[in-house]
């Protein structure tokens, strides 16, 4: 048979698809695909209270989280080389952890409603020196880029700068200019001044080498709660109690971006390492990003379950961490937006119950259920489980961290002691305990709350709860 020039053209395309086929083939058959590499996942359970703060160390592989639960949370990146299975468990606060920094040399900071700055070694997950307060708490802390200096936001209408680089670490500075309780800090990115935000509603500018006030560069009239340093060193971005959200110019203190105000008090800013986005979270529940350089609106979110206390980006800026009342810190995916984003949380939450017929389980909702569990395996909430707790004596549960006070003192739990605590006030039954202060002034609250409690705990009852959030959710 004889072949035309069309025939042997198509028999060589022919050939050589086959011949590319048969590549492909042998390179797809050569190749053997590693396993996919871990992430951070959608969430990171671990704490047994709402979280306060979370903050990414620079490298984006570690992640400090505080809560409510006195504790504070570092965890890693699943795919750093020998990540540990669990998040490192900072525990020595005796109130609420508001707050964290990661600093160099594998070190941290945190604050809490205790009044307190504690310098933690990560290596170990020890106490390497605390510097008490004055007795108020403290909302917000930062370090200076260097990590030398330690600033810290007190409820006692100052700031407090710490050098972290003597030794042994000092107090350095009280900055008491403020009418107000002082909300939040920040270091200039040079880390020569220090900015603070109080709730008599100025910004002011401080020097960090002489502790002096520069000057009040604005006054907005309303508590301002949260303040950031962007990246250009010139512009400070801030959120206000009526829920006004901005840019400020440092040197002529004008307002050079006005941005969508939030319905609540802003509770939470974040600027990504890269300095591109920034990120507002409000008591509404929205979280809104922007464009760093040009403010331009890019994405919003909204978390119909409660307010947004914590914000911090991602390494490569393309996802938030986010956390509010509820206990896990949650992770949106901003660039590519997901067309739609559930949350897998429980609501109400545990201390959020109402429709109940009992009402000593809506005052254990209310007045307790945020630090205890009535299960035998309590959790990780700020108090112990009160499973079994009458007759237990007090400060005896095997394992947990009881302060001193709590340790000392002489008594069992029982109905007399338990309405005694919630008539009087643990600062008069337990006096310099670390139990927040929780009263109810009716007698038949107490005593339908001492019946639920009794009914409750008891081992040997078969009506004891074995929800993981104490209660049942109605």
């Amino acid at each position: 048979m004889k072949l035309g020039v069309a025939d042997l053209k198509a028999g060589r395309v022919r050939r050589a698809l086959l011949a590319g086929a048969l590549f492909l083939g042998v390179l797809a058959a050569t190749h053997i695909p590693g396993p996919a590499k871990a992430d951070w996942p959608e969430r990171l359970e671990g704490h047994g209270g709402p979280v306060k703060s979370v903050v990414l160390e620079p490298t984006g592989h570690r992640l400090l989280s505080t809560s409510f639960d006195y504790a504070a949370l570092v965890w890693t990146d699943p795919s750093a080389e020998g990540n540990p299975p669990e998040p490192l468990r900072l525990i020595g606060h005796e109130a609420a952890v508001n707050d964290g920094r990661f600093l160099n040399g594998n070190r941290a900071v945190t604050v809490g409603d205790d009044s307190d700055l504690i310098l933690w070694d990560l290596a170990s997950g020890t106490l390497l020196h605390r510097f008490e307060g004055k007795g108020e708490k403290v909302l917000g802390v930062d370090v200076s880029p260097d990590s030398r200096y330690a600033a810290v936001a007190s409820w006692e209408n100052e700031a407090r700068v710490y050098d972290l680089s003597s030794n042994p670490p000092r107090l350095l500075h009280v900055m008491d200019q403020h009418r107000g309780n002082v909300n939040a800090v920040a270091f200039s990115s040079d880390g020569r001044q220090l900015f603070t935000a109080s709730y008599d509603g100025g910004i002011r500018q401080f020097d960090v080498e002489t502790g002096t006030l520069l000057r009040e560069i604005v006054n907005f009239g309303w508590g301002v709660n949260v303040l950031k340093v962007l990246p250009n060193g010139k512009s400070l971005l801030f959120g206000v109690t009526d829920g006004k959200t901005g840019v400020l110019d440092i040197w002529s203190g004008e307002e050079t971006k006005i941005l969508p105000p939030h319905s609540r008090p802003v509770l939470s800013l974040a600027v990504s390492a890269d300095g591109k986005r920034a990120a507002s979270g409000g008591g509404d529940g929205i979280i809104r990003v922007y464009d760093a350089l040009s403010f331009e609106l890019l994405e919003e979110f909204e978390n119909p379950y409660g307010p947004v206390w914590g914000l911090a980006f991602t390494a490569d800026g393309k996802r938030l961490f986010y956390a509010g009342l509820d206990d896990g810190v949650h992770l949106w995916n901003v660039s590519p937006r997901k067309p739609f984003e559930a949350l897998e949380v429980e609501f109400p939450r545990r201390f959020q119950v109402s429709d109940t017929q009992d009402p000593g389980e809506r005052q254990f909702a209310r007045k307790c259920s945020v630090c205890h569990t009535l299960t035998p395996d309590g959790g990780n909430r700020a108090g112990p489980t009160l499973y079994g707790v009458f007759g237990r004596k007090v400060g005896g549960l095997a394992g947990y961290p009881y302060s001193k006070a709590l340790l000392d003192a002489d008594f069992i739990w029982n109905e007399k002691t338990i309405s005694d605590l919630f008539d009087h006030g643990p600062d008069v039954v337990t006096p310099g305990s670390k139990m927040p202060i929780q009263r109810l002034k009716s007698i038949e609250d107490r005593d339908a709350l001492v019946a639920f409690l009794k009914r409750a705990t008891d081992p040997k009852s078969n009506t004891t709860q074995t929800h993981n959030d104490g209660v049942q959710p109605q």
